[in-house]
């Protein structure tokens, strides 16, 4: 059973039906008292950095998050979630996150791009696999994903799983052990998503 965590920050509802459509058991899970309970949890997100991070500590669920991913169980995050487990954001100010990930996230530089693109990164792009994770079984090396972003994380290259290219190349997935990040949303992007959606269920 997989715990959707309910923050006040994802689109819930077409995650879990995402779930639901691959035969795999989910739940919203809002008590972070309950959390540990679950053999794996995903964090979804939509929204700011800040505001995440304050819904998550307010609530307790920070901590729960933290206890889980200690435990070794699987935890993927996906959009913002996935930008949460860095340590910190620039968006809105500097913003400390999860920490589960060494990495920050940062704002896409326009001024880099070698055309003229709009920011947020918005729609269907290509996700070109770096290393081989359970997640991506059954995938081919190159496949589309839909992204809806401002920011993308920075991190060390032995965390990437996963590269996009949006102006010029930025980190789209990462593996840390037992954590996974997408910085995509799985749940929009049809066949290829709950492809991911389904290997992450059988961890």
């Amino acid at each position: 059973m997989t715990a959707i965590i309910d923050y006040r920050m994802g689109n819930l509802g077409s995650v879990l039906n995402a779930f639901a459509k691959v035969g795999a058991k989910a739940a919203i899970e809002g008590d972070p008292e309950k959390v540990k309970s679950y053999e794996r949890i995903l964090l979804p997100g939509v929204g700011a950095f800040p505001d995440a991070m304050e819904h998550l500590e307010s609530s307790g669920m920070k901590e729960a998050i933290l206890e889980f991913a200690r435990s070794g169980k699987a935890l993927m995050g996906t959009c913002l979630g996935m930008q949460l487990l860095f340590d910190e954001s620039e968006e809105f100010g500097n913003t400390p996150g999860l920490g589960l990930v060494p990495g920050r996230v940062v704002r896409f530089d326009e001024k880099s791009f070698d055309h003229s693109l709009k920011v947020p990164h918005m729609g269907w792009n290509e996700l070109f696999v770096k290393r081989e994770t359970p997640l991506t079984e059954g995938l081919p090396e190159e496949f589309y994903l839909y992204f809806v972003h401002s920011y993308h994380v920075v991190t060390e290259e032995s965390y990437v799983l996963g590269k996009t290219y949006y102006g010029y190349e930025f980190v789209s997935a990462v593996c840390a052990g037992n954590i996974y990040g997408f910085q995509p949303h799985p749940e929009k992007s049809h066949d290829n998503g709950l492809k991911i959606i389904e290997n992450f269920s059988r961890l």
